[in-house]
This record gives C-alpha cells, structure tokens and sequence, in this order.
C-alpha cells in the first residue's frame, strides 16, 4: 500500500520526503481545504514534484473546495500549471470541479476526495464513470463496506482511505458550524474547528444556561477523537486498500516526522504487528485519544470529554548537515542546554531513538554557549552518531 502523507508547507514536504513517504498531497494558494496552512508557492510546488520524481514518489494537489461559480475563475490556467509542472493527480471534492477537470485537463489524474462522500458502492462507480482514478472513501465506513466497495469498482480504479489524524463531527468534513459561528467557510479551506469548543443549551423559557453533558465526563459532545490504525494496517491490505493517508496538512512538521515514521516501519515489516515501541511513536506527537474510528462497526465513543491534545515529547531541534563522526549542525525550536539528554527521531534503523547527551553547543558566531535559546539558530553540538540531514532530536 502506498503511504500518502500531508505537507502543509515546503519544510513539511522535505520531512515526509525524508521519513518515507510514498506520496505527498499539497495545496497551492487557492482550491484547497487548508486556507492557513502556509500552502505552496508556484515555485515551491514546481521544485516539490521535480524532487519527488527524483526519489521516485508522487505529488497529489488539492482542489477540494466546495465550489460556487465564481470559484472557477483562474482554475483552468491552473490546471494548465499543474499539468506543465507533471503533478501526478489532482484531489477533487466538487462533481462540478471533476468535470471542469476532466474536460479541460484530461490528462491529469482525479483523486475524488472524502468530501465528495462517497460511501456506497453506486457513487463509487459513478465517480469511476466520469474518469476518477481513485476513490478517497468516507472515513464513516466500516471495513466490510469498504471491502464491497472495491468489489464492484473496476480493477483499475484505486481506493484510498484515512489512517490517522483528526476526525471530523460532520460526514467526512462537510461542515457548517465554522461558517455559522464566525463566518469562515469550512468547505471553502477555512474552518476555525468550531466542533472543538464548549458548548451551552438554553431551554427558551429559562434565563439561565445549562450545561450540555452527554455524561458525567463534560461537554464537549462534538469533539472527535483522532483515528489510529497503525496496528490494523493488515486488515486494510486484505480488503483491497491501495494507499492509506495520513491526514494534518495544519499540523507541525514534528508531527509529520513522527506519525510518517511510525507508519512506515509498520508497513514494512507487513504481515507482522508493529512492535510496542513503533506503537509507542504515536503518543509523542500531539494528538487527542485515539479511536479506530468508524472502521470496525463501534458503537463507542468516537468523541472526547475534552478538546486538549496530549503530547509525550517535543521537537528540540532539526539536523541540518550530515554528522561528519564529530559533530553536527541543528536547527534550534525548542531550547536546550548542556547536559540534556535527546532522543533521535530518524528513519535509519541504526540511530532511531538513539540518546545523545549535550555536552558542548557551539552557537552561530563560534561561541560555545550554556543553552541554545534562539529559535531556529543553527548551532553545533558533539555527537558520534551518523546523523542525517531531515533527522530531529526530542526530548
């Protein structure tokens, strides 16, 4: 199965590049779902395909706005953009958008997103009809539908499917309550995530509040849990899944080396169960609890009693030149002094999560400093492990 990873910038491109990504889904300045994340430069995208194709991996950008007839302005000057620059597919939610593609575009590759929500076998095969050649699922189906679902397509079309990552209160995204409460269109790449705040109910003939609970646990009766499948890879293999996703193109990089880390150690040692360590990976990202989501038929509670996400551990610093045996050069994001313990986060096997003790920093103008404090200095710190380019510390 091909690992499609997010990258909401060019920084975050190079990471999931660098963790093993098989496939990476972006946006450009206007048609996607992620208006604030800080999204693709025409250029940034033209040198993020040339690089991918380099290392024999995929670009899929998105334009799974929600579409009104104003929207259209400018796209078809894109899509001659995006072909010129050999993206390998485009991700559309919008049947009209599909269309628009398909007629003015042909040679460009539609992915039809999950917004488009397609959760039964007679929209799947619709979608094949008018020329997707993938299928990204709803995320509210089960494993046995899914398996349907790839029964009836035709062999070629491909299905794709969410692994990990935020889930939604709406069916597959389409939501209203950002639009509502503070006019920024969530079906248009804006949504403030409304779902996650507290709420209050009411009743009219009272002038008092009452707080909405759905237990004795609180009120956040909208507020999902994050989907975690990495223990259940094989499960998706076996019902026909082509490319599993992992979804967060808002969240940090630190994020993206992680979770795409841990995904692809899992995929590679398919049919064998992560290791507890590889599991482990996922909770030193942040993260709010996990669920299996909708993927084996539970009942259970796909939503939380609070909103806050958890994280075991943090982003330190990015290496930014290979270890020549002595020392290396990192990036600082979060400070740290001499005498810290960091742990590495790499995808060589040989170094990952290693423990190197700081003991000397050597800053930006040659001095040799107590902590590194400046974010995003370059510094140099002893270390004998072969350290590559991309790779992070923690603690």
């Amino acid at each position: 199965m091909e690992l499609l990873a997010p990258a909401g910038n060019y920084e975050k491109f190079l990471t999931a590049l660098h963790f093993g990504a098989d496939a990476i889904y972006l946006a450009g300045g206007r048609f996607g779902l992620r208006a604030f994340a800080g999204n693709f430069t025409d250029e940034e995208m033209k040198k993020a395909v040339i690089l991918a194709h380099e290392n024999h991996k995929k670009i899929y950008v998105t334009l799974n706005i929600i579409a009104k007839d104003k929207d259209f302005d400018g796209l078809k000057e894109y899509l001659d953009f995006l072909v010129g620059i050999n993206v390998d597919a485009v991700i559309v939610a919008d049947i009209g958008v599909l269309m628009f593609v398909r007629k003015n575009a042909p040679s460009l590759p539609v992915h039809v997103s999950t917004q488009a929500n397609i959760i039964n076998s007679y929209s799947a095969n619709l979608m094949a009809e008018l020329g997707a050649k993938r299928l990204i699922l709803a995320r509210e189906l089960s494993l046995q539908e899914i398996a349907q679902i790839r029964k009836t397509v035709p062999k070629e079309v491909e299905i794709e499917v969410f692994v990990h990552g935020a889930m939604c209160m709406a069916y597959s995204g389409r939501c209203l309550l950002s639009n509502y409460l503070t006019g920024r269109d969530s079906n248009h790449g804006e949504c403030v995530q409304a779902c996650r705040w507290k709420y209050y109910v009411r009743e009219v003939s009272r002038d008092d509040e009452l707080e909405v609970q759905e237990d004795e646990k609180g009120t956040y009766i909208f507020n999902s849990k994050d989907l975690n499948m990495l223990e259940h890879l094989q499960d998706l293999k076996d019902i026909g899944v082509d490319s599993i996703k992992i979804e967060g193109r808002m969240k940090s990089a630190y994020y993206v080396a992680t979770v795409v880390n841990a995904y692809r150690r899992a995929l590679d040692i398919l049919p064998k169960k992560p290791s507890k360590e590889i599991c482990a990976e996922l909770e030193k990202a942040s993260h709010r609890r996990y669920t299996t989501g909708f993927y084996y038929g539970e009942k259970d509670k796909q939503f939380l009693e609070n909103s806050m996400p958890v994280q075991e551990s943090e982003f330190v610093a990015l290496v930014t030149k290979d270890c020549d045996g002595k020392v290396v050069e990192v990036e600082m994001r979060n400070k740290f002094s001499v005498g810290d313990v960091l742990e590495v986060l790499s995808p060589d096997a040989k170094v990952f999560n290693k423990k190197i003790k700081i003991e000397k920093i050597t800053n930006s103008q040659n001095l040799d400093v107590d902590a590194a404090k400046v974010v995003q200095e370059k510094v140099k710190i002893p270390c004998k492990l072969p350290l590559k380019n991309g790779d992070v510390l923690r603690r």
